[in-house]
């Protein structure tokens, strides 16, 4: 199996830089940073997909068709796509505490503002506003543990991060079937209304606490002593000897970037199929109470997040990315084909479900590894946030598409079978990515 060139720094004797030391360092940044970014990424996914839920109330409610919950599910990512580069490269300048406490205060405002939708237009309108105020905060966050995080334990710290969707999924669901369930009619509200009100407002409030509590640099950090920050300072800043740094317009004619532009939103396609339209299939195969269902499609989000860390960890002992990522689409694809195939039995197509989630949970953090490992400074800002918004146009494409399929079929199994065939040209092309040169200095 082809692995990833590795380039091995060497190590100065009479520093802290041994291997226990060296992880309680580790552990002491990821204790630090790594839970705030946790929980914000859980309201960021949850703000963006709690539509799906919505969805179960919202169509009957106000007399949407399918194709207009496609399509305003997914403009989000139109609005998303077009402001990512600048959001990132401004967050580069200012600083990621400002800059990500400015990002979840406008959107946390925004989604709650979503309750009061009442037509197709306003649906629209705000959805893609919603997705201009977001944009950012995913580069944003990838480009800060840059600053934390040697290649080689970055994986690992990525994982944990990105923890945050499948408990999103396992925290959101049953919130979500509850708070629509228990809440329909207080104060003449429904119950997807106190959902967009519920899940917005504790996003607002952690934004000022990200403005608070974050550093912008390991320099800033008073929580570390001075031969902590040298050593994180001296590992990350080998790394970064080893990366390129063009302008912006450097980026843009990169094929390697492009390339990972296109395996991304293979790989996003499957994740977005499965958070859209989770609900909506565990209701097509029998489950009709709202609670239920948020409670099943909590089942394959809680096996996502054990695999996803696993299959980073290992990805981060081998310095090795491209056969993790090729190997977890394949498994995703697989699970997506299951669950159709055997939709009739509801247990077994969860468990295709469950595979499918499995997968596609695990291509994410092993696949910000490669860009990661050769872009450095603004080149990382831009490139980074352009990957990341082509990506995500998958957001719209892929639910809107099977929106589509399903109003003409009247089933989302050639929808699933698309999100497939995706994962598996995904897997296809991360195999043509050239092997990058990284360093280890654990």
């Amino acid at each position: 199996m082809a692995v990833d060139t590795v380039i091995v720094g060497e190590r100065r004797s009479g520093h802290v830089d041994d291997d226990s030391v060296a992880d309680a360092v580790y552990r002491k940044v990821g204790w630090r940073l790594i839970p705030l970014l946790f929980c914000c990424y859980i309201v960021s996914y949850l703000d963006r997909v709690n539509v799906g839920f919505a969805k179960l109330q919202m169509l009957e409610n106000l007399q949407f068709s399918e194709a207009v919950y496609g399509f305003g599910a997914g403009i989000f990512f139109i609005g998303y796509f077009l402001c990512e580069v600048p959001s990132n490269i401004i967050l580069y300048r200012v600083g990621a505490r400002r800059w990500i406490a400015r990002i979840m205060v406008t959107w946390g405002l925004l989604s709650a503002a979503t309750m009061f939708v009442r037509s197709p237009t306003s649906f629209y309108v705000l959805r893609l506003l919603l997705g201009a105020a977001e944009a950012g905060f995913f580069p944003g966050i990838i480009l800060y543990l840059t600053s934390w995080y040697p290649a080689a334990r970055r994986s690992k710290a990525t994982s944990l991060f990105l923890a945050a969707i499948p408990f999103a999924g396992i925290l959101g669901g049953p919130l979500s079937g509850w708070t629509m369930q228990g809440m329909d009619g207080i104060y003449g509200q429904a119950g997807w209304q106190w959902l967009f009100l519920f899940q917005g407002v504790p996003t607002v409030v952690l934004g000022l606490v990200v403005w608070r509590y974050l550093d912008d640099r390991v320099e800033q950090a008073g929580w570390l002593t001075s031969a902590e920050k040298e050593l994180v300072i001296r590992e990350v800043g080998a790394e970064r000897m080893n990366k390129s740094e063009p302008r912006f317009a450097g980026v843009l004619v990169n094929a390697r970037v492009w390339l990972l532009a296109v395996i991304y939103f293979a790989f996003v396609s499957g994740l977005y199929g499965i958070s859209f339209w989770l609900p909506t299939i565990l209701k097509e195969m029998g489950v009709k109470n709202a609670l239920n269902i948020g409670l099943l499609s909590a089942i394959p989000w809680t096996f996502g997040v054990v695999a996803m860390y696993i299959v980073a960890k290992s990805s981060d002992r081998r310095l090795e990315y491209r056969w993790h990522s090729a190997a977890s689409a394949i498994v995703g694809a697989a699970g997506l084909v299951f669950s159709v195939m055997y939709r009739s039995d509801s247990t077994l197509a969860m468990a295709g479900l469950t595979v499918a989630t499995i997968g596609i949970m695990s291509t994410l953090p092993i696949f910000w590894g490669m860009p990661t490992a050769f872009l450095g400074g603004a080149a990382a800002a831009a490139g980074i946030a352009l990957i990341n918004s082509i990506g995500n146009l998958s957001g719209f494409s892929a639910p809107y598409l099977i929106g589509l399929i399903k109003g003409a079929t009247r089933s989302t199994d050639a929808g699933m079978y698309m999100l497939a065939g995706l994962l598996v040209l995904g897997a296809l092309l991360v195999l043509l990515f050239k092997p990058v040169r990284v360093s280890s200095l654990r």
